[in-house]
């Protein structure tokens, strides 16, 4: 079997941010895949997973009721390293687009106070697995890398894939 696309990027030199990591074209549908890379890989403890989770139930929630990218966002989910997150949004886009976006969905997680959506039996599996102070912690470290580094049209280097 060939080897997936993520696994041919160089962990060993991968740095926190937001890669655009692929583009899918299906017909004239062009699917934009990010990598928000929150850990330095191999390096930087992982996520722990209640705040892993309580992420996944934040980002999903403002993404999917955005007035703008609501209809665009495919899927947004943890990667299994524990190292961040895959966004998938319908359109061709790059870094620089979603990085306003981003950084919205950071701050209205920071000033978020209300219950975790969909932690309840009813909407979720393991809903008990959740820590919405770390999940703040790590979402507030992650923007401010973002504001820091002043991202622009991001993308793996050449020579780590």
């Amino acid at each position: 079997m060939e080897k997936i696309s993520s696994f041919q990027v160089d962990h060993l030199r991968l740095k926190p941010g937001a890669y655009v990591s692929r583009k899918d074209k299906f017909g004239d549908l062009t699917l934009t895949t990010f990598d928000l890379r929150f850990k330095e890989p191999n390096k930087e403890p992982v996520i722990d997973q209640p705040a892993l989770h309580t992420i996944e139930h934040l980002c999903a929630t403002f993404l999917r009721s955005h007035r703008e990218w609501c209809m665009k966002v495919v899927y947004f989910g943890p990667m299994g390293c524990r190292t961040g997150f895959y966004v998938i949004v319908e359109g061709d886009y790059s870094s620089s687009d979603i990085l306003p976006l981003l950084l919205e969905m950071f701050d209205w997680i920071e000033k978020y106070e209300d219950a975790i959506p969909g932690a309840s039996p009813a909407e979720c599996g393991n809903w008990r697995d959740q820590n919405i102070d770390m999940a703040k912690w790590e979402c507030s470290r992650y923007a401010a890398l973002l504001k820091k580094r002043k991202m622009e049209n991001l993308e793996y280097p050449s020579d780590m894939v």
